[in-house]
Parts: C-alpha cells; sequence; structure tokens
C-alpha cells in the first residue's frame, strides 16, 4: 500500500513539473535557421540568432543576422502543451499571427518538439508552404 502511494504522489508531482512548464512563458533559442520546402527538403541554411519568447498568450520572435535585427510579435490564437519531461520531451504546438516591423501579418502553426535528445521548432505559414522554417534548439527553458 505504501509503495502505491509513493507512486502516486511521483506521478502526480511530475504532472505537475510538465504542466508548469506549459503555464509559465518559455524561451526557444537558435543559431542556425534551415529553409524547408513544402516536402521537406532543404532550400537554404542560414547562420542567424532567433530567439523565440512566448507563453498562452503572446509571441515573440527576435532575429539576428550580420547586425541586423528584426522582430516579429504576435497573439496565440491555440494553444497545446504536452511535456512528458519538461524541456526534454514532448511537444507544444500552437498557431498565432505574427506582426513584422513593416506592419505585414502572417498566419504561423508552430511546433516544438523534444525528441531523442534533441528540442526541433518547425514554423509553417499557409501563405508560403513553400518556405517551413527549421531551428534545432541551443536553450529552450523557462524565460527570465
Amino acid at each position: 500500500m505504501r509503495s502505491i502511494l509513493i507512486t502516486v504522489m511521483l506521478l502526480v508531482a511530475s504532472g505537475t513539473l510538465c504542466m508548469a512548464q506549459c503555464d509559465q512563458k518559455v524561451s526557444f533559442s537558435s543559431g542556425t535557421t534551415t529553409h524547408l520546402d513544402a516536402n521537406g527538403g532543404v532550400k537554404n541554411t542560414v547562420a542567424e540568432q532567433t530567439t523565440l519568447t512566448f507563453d498562452k498568450i503572446d509571441l515573440l520572435v527576435a532575429i539576428s543576422r550580420d547586425g541586423a535585427n528584426m522582430k516579429l510579435t504576435g497573439k496565440v490564437k491555440s494553444y497545446v502543451c504536452e511535456w512528458k519531461i519538461p524541456f526534454k520531451e514532448g511537444k507544444t504546438t500552437l498557431t498565432g499571427s505574427l506582426v513584422n516591423d513593416n506592419g505585414e501579418s502572417r498566419d504561423y502553426t508552430i511546433t516544438i518538439e523534444g525528441k531523442d535528445g534533441k528540442i526541433e521548432l518547425l514554423a509553417v505559414s499557409q501563405d508560403e508552404p513553400d518556405d517551413q522554417i527549421k531551428l534545432e534548439a541551443d536553450k529552450f527553458q523557462q524565460a527570465l
């Protein structure tokens, strides 16, 4: 009986940790951006620093390349967060509109998935399905 109680307590604690990640503002950073075609083939790879910061409500993307900086801001329309091991194994899928510095808006589906020791992000715009954006995480953590 005691071992069952301990097991239940551990399951509740791990579930609480996983949900804590989903309820926090998180940050995903990468130093390389890979552009893919609609079939997943690599079109090109760019060395640039990209940071996506988000929660259930807001999105912020900051991109820095060759001394130039660009920001995209937006609101989350849908949010699904399912992590077995916080920041290591699981998946977050969100949709939202991002607006660039020129006021142009584009809808994206962004999927962050942790599997086999790697965290990857895939951003797909309905407006440009032939230019999917793939990032591999240098950092994925609670935002400061």
